[in-house]
């Protein structure tokens, strides 16, 4: 049987206790139902309920903006005449008076299972204020596209929270965003009123094709679930002098540099046996962003065995094995980095200092890859499907 996700479940059957109400969504371009009905439409034209307030988080609510650091402004829908808020802009906390008239806030949105995507700290800021205000919170929960993988990565350090990471999760954490909003209840804000509709005929091992839900790229540089898989460990080249392949058709899953040496980084790859994937060589002039108009030498990462792929140690291996074969080359580049203008971009997205510091010391990676593994030990996210 096919997924039924939070949004199609409440479609089916629209819980009572909600009927009347006035209700805010926060939504993006993948709130859609299995028949392709956008939730901003069911509820201000279908639901016995009463649409007050839309709020979109980064790349807005059609999935218009390009890039990182890009903001919108909010506008009052064409269509249904409801206050649109940008999440992703002047606020990225809606104010008081954004849900001065919402009984109930709805989120629907799609997260990639990546602790840097920006979607999960925005349901963060919005269950604090409305912990704040007495709002309940309702998250619609969907699939994690790679749930099926192993929690990887360092751990959050506390001393490391940004708009990129507020809770002390791996990069790779394996829960569905209706567990992470568990989570963050828990662990963080423990005065939201939070009800997480789950999803039926789900099991956290399936590859997003098999749910029979429908991709939409949840952001445009994510275009399919083969990009979400390599993104755990792919987004950490945002933060060196690498590109990931913005300005292609297959960002994240390739990458390289005007000074990468491909033949000499393949070779030194393949030597190191890293499971579940192959490397392959790819040349590539990106459209805009790093390197615009100039080939950059890279490789392409295929991802042939998900179930051993890690995809966290496989980039920091990449880069170690770059470090290795380009004479210096690899630079880590300084903040700011969405919002932080002090720490270091690379130790924000990883989680702490200590794995570019191994990296710069060209220490072993196996120690290092101990560490994450007593972090990950340590680490209990929240199940609501086995």
């Amino acid at each position: 049987m096919n997924t039924a996700s939070g949004f199609d479940v409440i479609k089916d059957v629209f819980p009572d206790k909600w009927r009347n109400k006035r209700i805010g969504v926060l939504c993006h371009a993948p709130s859609i139902s299995r028949d392709f009905v956008h939730i901003i439409d069911y509820l201000a034209s279908s639901a016995p309920c009463r649409l007050t307030a839309i709020f979109g988080p980064q790349h807005g609510i059609c999935g218009e903006t390009q890039d990182n650091m890009i903001e919108w402004n909010s506008f009052i829908h064409p269509v249904w005449h409801v206050p649109v808020y940008s999440l992703y802009g002047e606020h990225r906390k809606p104010t008081a008076e954004m849900l001065r008239d919402v009984d109930l806030l709805l989120v629907d949105v799609q997260d990639v299972g990546t602790r840097v995507y920006t979607y999960m700290w925005t349901l963060r800021l919005c269950m604090e204020r409305c912990a704040e205000m007495g709002i309940p919170v309702a998250v619609l929960d969907r699939p994690n596209p790679v749930g099926f993988l192993k929690p990887d990565g360092a751990v959050l350090k506390r001393d490391f929270f940004t708009f990129v990471g507020m809770a002390e999760i791996p990069l790779c954490h394996g829960m569905t965003i209706g567990e992470v909003a568990m989570f963050l209840q828990r662990h963080e804000v423990p005065g939201c009123r939070l009800e997480v509709v789950k999803m039926k005929n789900y099991d956290r091992r399936m590859r997003f094709e098999d749910t029979g839900l429908n991709w939409v790229p949840p952001s445009p540089n994510m275009p399919t679930e083969r990009t979400a898989a390599v993104y755990p460990g792919a987004v950490l080249i945002e933060a060196l002098n690498l590109s990931e392949a913005r300005g292609t058709t297959t960002p994240f899953e390739l990458f390289g540099a005007p000074f990468v040496r491909s033949r000499e980084l393949l070779a030194e790859l393949s030597g190191r046996n890293i499971p579940g994937c192959r490397f392959r060589i790819h040349d590539y002039n990106p459209t805009f962003h790093k390197f615009a108009g100039t080939v950059c030498h890279g490789l392409y990462v295929h991802v042939t065995e998900p179930e051993r792929f890690r995809p966290v140690r496989t980039f920091v291996e990449i880069f170690q094995a770059i470090m290795k074969t380009g004479e210096g080359e690899l630079r880590f580049l300084p903040p700011p980095y969405e919002y932080e203008r002090k720490l270091t971009p690379f130790d924000i997205l990883a989680g702490d200092g200590q794995t570019r510091e191994t990296l710069l010391r060209g220490a072993d990676l196996p120690a290092e890859f101990s560490r994450w593994d007593e972090e990950l030990d340590r680490f209990t996210p929240e199940k609501l499907y086995h």
